[in-house]
């Protein structure tokens, strides 16, 4: 018995032996400053790598996107961002994302113009791929990671260990890693090319407000990142429901939700006043920011409504208004488990839980998912890594997977490889999480079904690479892949929905927030 004991005070110390506690020697400042070091170099790494429509005329890809978006907002006055016209034909790519991301993209494009103006010349630089235009936009990312996402995932360690005290202070390390060396993010950001660090760091930044009480300035950070990109949405049920159910136990509730709600029509006052001096300039910026008329999914996302099209045909059997119906009804219904939990008991542990809950509803049920959008449940998992280690390591083996299809036309394989494997040394390695004791405790035929699907994981990645479909089913390996990952978020989403209902840790900001 005492034996026993001793071993599991060992576990909740700090364990000197362990790889990851000489970084916390010296505090939580120098330990994250070496791990972002590394994330940098991570970065740079993949970014050494093709990108998206890499020399694929006439649209090229995503980088040419972003690339045309800069180009549109330094040479075009702002009224005429969204606007079709001879000088901005919005079907080659035109802006369709909130103004803040026309304010990044404008702000970057500065930055080339000034070193590189050739890259941002109107109508001649479409298409543009010099190696110095390509360097100048791979820092463009960089930079916003470093500036906005990395400063979040420090300020919400910060606030995160401060209340939550359990375990060892090298968990605190892994934690980080886990966190910024995300290989999904990286991959997609530095590798397909995209700015998911600005409004998913707004995003974490806003969680970091929410659990060290600021509730004014996570309402302000959260409207950014939804004025950045509008899949952040996919996280407003949860933070929605958190804070009004804070409001309700306070002396004054009407007050709190009006002094939230103020600073919410504040911040997309000041972000949309360009478009606001008259209603048709608002509802063409609407307009961009709902593509409806490219259907409920594109390509083989892993989500319900593409999933179930090998059974039934949506798009052949309902008009876009009924999908549209449909689509809304089922992310609703399946947000609101998890809304009524907060709204009832808001926790700081249980909003964790709803952000996760809230963006598996609106990535497996809402209308036009990408496959990049497993991206948005990723962020709660990885903030909620160190409570659920298991379905962090699931979520991301399995997110990454979805995206294999995406990321092999962009040819990412080898960087997909190089982070897959350097995730798994990280997650697994020395002072990494082992999981033996999950494992030990684990019955044999959940173990065995473990193995066979990490097994048709396996096999699907050799099959894609390897083999040719057949003719008359072209997209038969992406459909695989696709079965097999929506299988697995749906598991996923139903345990964390459980979860959120079941937990009853000591993580909770309520009680101390009445003592203020």
């Amino acid at each position: 018995m005492e034996k026993k004991k001793g071993k599991k005070v060992k576990n909740v110390e700090d364990d000197d032996e362990n790889p990851w506690s000489w970084l916390l020697d010296k505090g939580i400042g120098p330990a994250f400053f070496c791990i972002s070091l590394f994330a940098v170099l991570v970065r740079i790494a993949v970014s050494l790598h093709p990108y998206s429509g890499a020399g694929s005329p006439p649209k090229y890809g995503d980088f040419e996107a972003q690339r045309h978006w800069m180009e549109i907002t330094t040479n075009l006055p702002v009224k005429d961002w969204y606007i079709n016209s001879t000088v901005n034909d919005l079907k080659y790519w035109g802006l369709d994302y909130p103004p803040l991301t026309a304010y990044q993209s404008f702000i970057h494009g500065l930055f080339l113009n000034f070193f590189h103006p050739e890259s941002v010349v109107l109508f001649t630089s479409r298409g543009h791929e010099s190696y110095l235009g390509k360097l100048l936009m791979r820092w463009t990312v960089l930079s916003s990671d470093a500036v906005i996402f990395f400063p979040a995932v420090h300020y919400f360690v910060a606030v995160y260990y401060n209340y939550h005290r359990r375990g060892r202070k090298s968990d605190r390390a892994w934690h980080i890693a886990m966190i910024l060396i995300n290989p999904c993010l990286i991959i997609i950001d530095h590798g397909h090319f995209q700015y998911n660090c600005i409004s998913l760091g707004l995003t974490v930044g806003a969680v970091a407000a929410i659990l060290s009480g600021r509730d004014i300035v996570a309402s302000i950070l959260f409207s950014l990142a939804l004025n950045h990109k509008q899949m952040s949405a996919y996280f407003a049920p949860a933070f929605f429901s958190y804070l009004l159910g804070k409001c309700l136990r306070r002396r004054y509730p009407l007050l709190e939700v009006t002094k939230l709600g103020l600073a919410v029509l504040g911040t997309f006052a000041v972000i949309w006043w360009p478009y606001l001096h008259s209603l048709d300039s608002t509802l063409q910026v609407l307009s961009r920011l709902a593509p409806f008329e490219r259907g409920i999914y594109e390509d083989y996302v892993a989500n319900f409504w593409c999933t179930t099209s090998v059974l039934i045909k949506w798009k052949r059997l309902f008009a876009i208004e009924t999908l549209k119906l449909l689509s809304f009804a089922a992310t609703i219904s399946t947000c609101l488990p998890s809304m009524i939990q907060q709204i009832r008991a808001p926790s700081s542990q249980g909003f964790l839980y709803g952000l996760l809950n809230s963006s598996f509803a609106f990535y497996l049920f809402s209308f036009q998912v990408h496959e990049k959008s497993i991206l948005l449940p990723l962020v709660p998992a990885s903030l909620l890594a160190l409570e659920e280690p298991f379905l962090f390591r699931w979520l991301t083996h399995y997110g990454l997977l979805s995206m294999f299809p995406l990321l092999c036309r962009d040819k990412l394989v080898v960087a997909y490889v190089a982070l897959f494997a350097l995730f798994i040394f990280l997650y697994h390695g020395p002072g990494g999480r082992q999981d033996s004791e999950e494992s030990d405790s684990l019955p044999t035929f959940k173990s065995y079904v473990m193995t066979i699907l990490m097994f048709c994981s396996f096999i699907l990645h050799i099959i894609y690479l390897t083999m040719l479909p057949p003719k008359t089913y072209p997209y038969l390996f992406d459909a695989a892949i696709m079965l097999l990952c929506f299988s697995q978020f749906l598991l996923l989403a139903i345990y964390s929905n459980v979860r959120q209902w079941m937990y009853l840790g000591p993580f909770d900001l309520t009680d101390k927030e009445k003592s203020l």
